[in-house]
């Protein structure tokens, strides 16, 4: 066991307000319940906890920090997808196709931290839907016309070039909705909480490394437009995160009794990401304005310039609201539903791994069933959105932004809440949105491979619980992960290995067997729950003791998970909330506090807080 260290134990800082540090506590060592857990646990506090509420002007700072995170994933979306859908020639679209996607992804992230699983997990496009678009746009019928390839035939305001692409998307619409009631139905059925129970650390360990570790190919094309940017940026955030993580700075700060003052303040710490990458992107303009960068396209570097996008700022409006229906009525294809339908299992794999990592980096408890079905019904729902408003896509939770509660160590959900309202805003103002496209490609390279490779070593940290001595153990976990990374990378290299004939079926297994995530995790449920083995052995025990059992009764659970508004107390009283799988049947108002509380319990009184004015403005969001 480690040492006991000074300053509360531990050696992990965020900032100090009013000369009181502000921490939130993991629980230590092994608590009054029975509670198993790590070392990694033990040695690390957090700056603010799920329910806590930071100063609103580090909701706002955090929110864009999250915004800046999730924006190399979801404006790669439609820039991707406008090669299927014919846009390559059509900026204006395309930008509009980015604010669409940005309103919807702030308005599920709302639900889903309000009405969902409730952990600070943001919503945005996912890429696993991408793979059957775009295979249902390659299909004869879709394909686009030679026309709109070139460049000076293209009129954008044409209405045969509207109806190409229009038609194109609306396709896609219906196939997102009729899929995403399956996921709907999945989780507010209960049927993802049953199958809890025969998950265990050897199928979550692979799902969640997966995540990180299949994605290294798209951090390799970003960073290789430019590797020296990109290594700056990852030099940057890895010395604000790691090495100057201690150093306080000075703040102004005002308040009623000491008026205008200096607190000092841990910035390295829990802005690492925005800090990074503001850095890079200040030095990337400055490297373009004075021509330092390659302005010739052929050129090794031309992608890490800034002016590149330019003209999206000019076209793009400063007011539009996007709507349901905008592009059109939304048409259905049975290959197209399939094909998505594949994109909907892999997703709510993925989710259900981002859960339990999130919980875990952001001091909550392990999500009791009850949540994990409203987080996957809710993102059903957000998919079910996100086709209907038009985004030729779907949601999900964004797996970097788990990865940023890991670096920056507060895990409040109001700055998801704040980076909610901030993404609905750069939704409705067009300029906004199209700011950030002006981040060069390898500075969103280099954050991810920070990133995702936080999100690999968070699902390898779920085999503490298993018996890692255990020859079974090794070959089930080795192997899943083996196997996640070969199967998916020789399908991608051989895709006309899979032809059954039906192109429906062809394109269900496609998806399926390139999602390595999903391979990963079947795999690993497949053996883990066939192979004999003792449940000590499995990590079954100490999995449910700080997953499930223990922790699904605390009262931080309740506190964490409950639904909102009081509507948990109201339903407390009918015995009919028993049977709604997504609905907490006990409140924790009715149970006797446990005898010894874990330290992430601790009365509030005992810990610092923040001036009240401080806070008004989160209590307000």
């Amino acid at each position: 066991m480690a040492p006991e260290k000074e300053s509360n134990g531990l050696d992990n800082y965020a900032f100090s307000i009013e000369g009181s540090e502000h921490f939130c506590e993991l629980p230590d060592g092994k608590d009054g319940q029975g509670l198993v857990l790590s070392e990694v646990d033990r040695g690390n506090k957090l700056a603010y906890c799920v329910t806590d509420v930071p100063p609103w002007y580090l909701c706002i700072i955090l929110g864009i920090q999250h915004c800046l995170t999730a924006f190399g994933g979801i404006i790669a979306i439609p820039l991707i997808l406008s090669q299927g859908l014919c846009l390559q020639h059509d900026g204006l679209t395309q930008s509009h196709l980015i604010s669409t996607i940005f309103f919807v992804s702030g308005m599920c992230t709302l639900l889903q931290v309000t009405f969902g699983v409730r952990l600070p997990i943001l919503q945005g496009g996912t890429f696993t839907f991408l793979a059957p678009s775009m295979a249902m746009l390659s299909m004869p019928e879709w394909k686009c016309p030679a026309w709109t390839q070139n460049a000076s035939l293209v009129n954008t305001s044409s209405p045969v070039f509207i109806e190409v692409w229009q038609s194109r998307i609306r396709e896609l619409q219906g196939s997102i909705m009729v899929a995403s009631c399956f996921q709907v139905l999945v989780g507010f059925s209960g049927l993802i909480g049953l199958f809890m129970k025969f998950i265990g650390p050897l199928t979550i360990a692979p799902t969640i490394s997966l995540i990180g570790l299949s994605l290294f190919d798209s951090a390799g094309m970003n960073a290789g437009n430019h590797w020296g940017i990109a290594t700056m940026t990852t030099v940057l955030i890895v010395a604000f995160s790691q090495y100057l993580r201690h150093i306080a700075v000075p703040v102004p700060s005002y308040s009623k009794a000491k008026k205008f003052h200096t607190n000092r303040m841990y910035i390295f710490q829990i802005l690492p990401v925005l800090l990074g990458i503001t850095l890079s992107w200040l030095i990337c303009y400055l490297l373009t304005i004075y021509d330092v960068l390659p302005s010739d396209p052929q050129r090794y570097g031309y992608l890490a310039r800034t002016d590149l996008k330019g003209d999206v700022m000019g076209q793009a409006p400063w007011f539009r609201f996007p709507y349901p229906g905008q592009w059109g009525v939304p048409t259905v294809s049975l290959a197209g539903v399939f094909g998505i339908l594949a994109g909907v299992i892999s997703s709510m794999v993925e989710s259900v791994g981002d859960y339990h990592a999130c919980a875990r980096l952001s001091g909550a408890p392990p999500p009791p069933k009850h949540a994990i079905n409203r987080g996957v019904g809710i993102e059903g729902i957000g998919c079910l959105l996100a086709g209907a408003w038009g985004t030729g896509n779907g949601t999900t939770s964004y797996s970097e932004n788990v990865g940023a509660l890991g670096i920056t160590r507060v895990g409040s959900r109001m700055v998801i809440v704040a980076s909610g309202f901030l993404m609905v805003v750069m939704g409705i103002f067009g300029k906004i949105g199209a700011i950030f496209t002006t981040i060069p490609t390898p500075v969103i390279g280099g954050m991810f491979l920070v990133m995702f490779g936080v999100i690999s070593a968070a699902g390898v940290s779920n085999l503490q619980y298993a018996d890692m001595n255990s020859s079974r153990n090794i070959f089930i976990f080795g192997f899943s992960m083996f196997s996640g990374l070969v199967i998916p990378n020789w399908i991608i290299k051989n895709p006309g290995s899979i032809a059954t004939g039906v192109i429906e079926l062809d394109q269900v297994l496609l998806v399926l067997l390139t999602t390595s995530m999903f391979v990963g995790g079947f795999f690993g449920f497949i053996l883990d729950n066939t192979i004999p083995g003792s449940k000590t052995e499995r990590g079954i025990v100490a999995w449910n003791e700080a997953h499930h059992e223990d922790s699904g009764d605390t009262l931080e659970s309740d506190e964490v998970y409950d639904l909102p508004f009081g509507i948990a107390s109201r339903l407390s009283s009918s015995s009919w909330v028993k049977y709604v799988p997504f609905c907490p049947t006990v409140r924790a108002s009715s149970r006797q506090r446990p005898p010894a509380a874990p330290a992430s319990a601790k009365s509030k009184d005992e810990e610092a807080k923040p001036d009240p004015t401080q806070i008004t403005m989160g209590v307000a969001l």
